[in-house]
């Protein structure tokens, strides 16, 4: 029998890249889902309480519209079958069904800082969703640890995860910036400025302050905004038009396509940053220029979703579970 195979989307930024993934991993039996938790989480989701995470709200609702326009094999939370190995870029939470079992951690982009949030969790033991994607690849439940460059390895190094399960194979999405060169975006020679969902995800951010530094920067060249998919359009459209009426505002669209073609981009903390750099883009963001350098994704052409489905059917080659992951896994 074929092996069989659960890749767990998310975001649209995460479903793309299990998609990427699971196209390469030919002669295997491939199942898709949107993200899901047991427990606590469970119940947090099924109240409609997390609806502006990746397992819930806007974010599952343009993944099942995403599986279903793909035409992909579908078993939501893999209840239909039992798998041999999971595909998941997220271990904030654990599904029980993965617990114990093969599974391949993708990074899904940037992380983020370390803040107060992520002390506490480390230093009180408290649950790793509280630290948000700054405890990404700590809970050590995983075979493999697949990140987009040798910058973030030694990141994670130091947070603690086991540099024997990690594996620098680049990350789908990231890994071609020079393909978003070639785009049908008409405007061209601009200020960009990429907004964030942090509001919408409990965080402090000063909007006004984003909005007259982007002001500031584009000194009279052109500035368009490009609005975070996950945040209240609404509220950020209206904050926009009373700070900086001659911008031009795009709800969707897309963001690699606006930074190819933009001569400056002007963001926080976010992974779009990342195609800047690879295209060698003016950036201002919350991380300096040579953190920037060392954490960008390298490059490869567009073939990391290959390399992590070849790490995958590598695992699926072995007959047993190595001993630290089944151990990890048992302990998540």
């Amino acid at each position: 029998m074929p092996k069989r195979v659960l890749l767990l989307g998310g975001t649209m930024n995460q479903t793309t890249m299990v998609h990427q993934i699971g196209d390469h991993l030919t002669g295997c039996e491939v199942r898709y889902t949107p993200l899901y938790v047991d427990g606590v989480l469970g119940f947090l989701v099924r109240r409609g309480l997390l609806d502006f995470t990746p397992m819930a709200g806007q974010a599952k609702r343009k993944t099942d519209a995403y599986l279903q326009a793909h035409r992909l094999p579908t078993d939501y939370r893999g209840e239909a079958l039992d798998y041999d190995l999971f595909v998941t870029t997220v271990d904030l939470a654990w599904p029980r069904n993965m617990t114990g079992k093969k599974v391949v951690l993708v990074q899904e982009g940037m992380t983020d800082p370390e803040s107060w949030r992520y002390h506490l969790v480390r230093t009180l033991g408290l649950p790793r969703f509280l630290g948000g994607t700054s405890t990404t690849g700590l809970s050590d439940a995983y075979t493999d640890f697949c990140v987009m460059s040798e910058g973030y390895r030694d990141l994670f190094i130091r947070k603690g995860v086991d540099p024997a399960k990690i594996r620098v194979t680049g990350i789908p999405n990231f890994d071609n910036a020079a393909a978003f060169l070639h785009n049908d975006f008409p405007h061209r020679g601009y200020v960009l400025a990429a907004t964030s969902c942090l509001r919408e995800t409990l965080k402090h951010e000063d909007r006004r302050g984003f909005i007259r530094k982007a002001q500031r920067i584009a000194a009279g060249r052109d500035l368009l905004f490009k609005l975070h998919p996950n945040e209240n359009i609404q509220r950020a459209t209206r904050e926009i038009r009373e700070l900086a009426p001659e911008a031009l505002i795009f709800a969707d669209g897309n963001t690699n396509h606006m930074i190819a073609n933009c001569d400056v981009l002007v963001t926080k903390y976010s992974s779009v940053v990342f195609v800047a750099v690879a295209l060698g883009k003016e950036v201002h963001s919350d991380l300096d220029a040579d953190t920037l350098r060392r954490l960008a994704p390298i490059q490869n052409g567009g073939t990391s979703g290959q390399r992590i489905a070849e790490i995958c059917l590598e695992r699926l080659g072995e007959e047993r579970l190595p001993a630290m992951a089944q151990e990890a896994g048992h302990a998540g």
